[in-house]
């Protein structure tokens, strides 16, 4: 694009002060290689706290993929420059990027060959084990919860009857969600009913295949579509042209997935324009620390949500185990921030509705 104009390209980048999830300066030396125009900002759990209350009313419902909040702001940042962006969602669901892809297939591969009996007697062993046997003076508590944590999840993974229930528990957001509610059941979907009639047989190609069809226009399209909307700003994704996303599922597996490298083709035509030494680097989502801020800056906000009066009055959540859930994050024995995200943008949203 930038070879194709006279003018720079106008390029928007945020960053964070928290260097776990800063990628602005690897941004901005891309942005300097290629000649654009670029601008950035750094966000504060202060400028977050602005955005938080406007959420339920930008999204219109209960969304809660907490980088909707980088998201609006970069589009806020782009909208006062711009009124047309470009987006390169798509690319990691067409060309196996996730690198969710490699950990659920080593996961499956270490515990799927054992007949499913032989698993579920092995789930039911584990969650009798007398965990507090091991409360001794030399183990500490948190590390007890570590290893209650870790045995839970181990059965929660030979627990599940394919490859398919697998891949829903790795990407959930709470491992049984039924019984975080009062009453409620999760509806039948191509994720939780439907997959066994997927005619792939590749694992990869089906994980790929379900964000495809799921977490992409649920959640990454509608996160960039309202937040881009919410200010004006119009937000186009060039990769989801469907001659690509055609080409892109013609091609066979060993072109986007070849030597353990996700993305593969795309990167032997980014290698083309910018130098392998700039953009070689472990993948990062486009994620913030909220799980910091929930403990900090957001924890008066996150606490008057979550309270069990509270709860117990509005009649959706079990206010038992929400609040072992937010006890165990603010006492750092346990990182429950997407579970959380998901329970605190439900209580915002249905905050603005009264």
């Amino acid at each position: 694009m930038q070879a194709q104009r006279t003018q720079p390209v106008r390029t928007f980048s945020i960053g964070f002060h928290e260097a776990a999830y800063n990628e602005a300066d690897h941004a901005k030396a891309v942005a300097h290689y290629l000649g654009t125009d670029h601008t950035e900002i750094y966000v504060t759990p202060e400028e977050t706290m602005a955005v938080i209350p406007r959420l339920p009313m930008l999204y219109d419902e209960p969304f809660a993929d907490s980088s909707q909040i980088p998201t609006f702001l970069v589009a806020q940042l782009a909208r006062q420059h711009v009124t047309v962006s470009l987006s390169g969602d798509g690319g990691d669901e067409l060309f196996g990027g996730y690198n969710r892809y490699p950990m659920a297939l080593n996961l499956w591969q270490t515990f799927g060959w054992a007949p499913p009996t032989s698993r579920y007697a092995l789930a039911r062993l584990i969650r009798t084990l007398p965990h507090d046997l091991l409360t001794q003076q030399s183990i500490s508590l948190h590390l007890l919860a570590t290893y209650s944590r870790k045995a839970q999840r181990l059965a929660d993974v030979l627990d599940v009857p394919n490859f398919d229930g697998l891949y829903r528990l790795y990407v959930s957001m709470q491992d049984n969600p039924s019984a975080m509610t009062l009453g409620g059941r999760e509806p039948r979907t191509l994720l939780t009913h439907y997959a066994d009639s997927l005619h792939l047989n590749d694992l990869t190609l089906r994980m790929m295949f379900l964000d495809l069809v799921t977490y992409l226009p649920d959640d990454i399209l509608v996160k960039v579509d309202r937040a881009g909307m919410g200010v004006s700003l119009e937000s186009r994704i060039p990769l989801l042209d469907h001659r690509v996303v055609e080409y892109a599922w013609s091609l066979p597996l060993s072109m986007k997935v070849r030597n353990g490298q996700r993305k593969w083709i795309l990167r032997q035509v980014l290698d083309r324009y910018v130098p392998r030494a700039l953009i070689e680097r472990p993948k990062t989502g486009f994620g913030v620390p909220i799980g910091l801020w929930l403990r900090g800056p957001l924890h008066e906000w996150a606490d008057a949500l979550l309270h069990p009066d509270r709860l117990h009055h509005e009649g959706f959540f079990d206010p038992h185990r929400v609040q072992k859930l937010w006890n165990a994050h603010c006492t750092e024995v346990a990182n429950n921030e997407s579970a959380l995200w998901g329970i605190l943008m439900f209580q915002a949203w249905l905050e603005t509705e009264r």
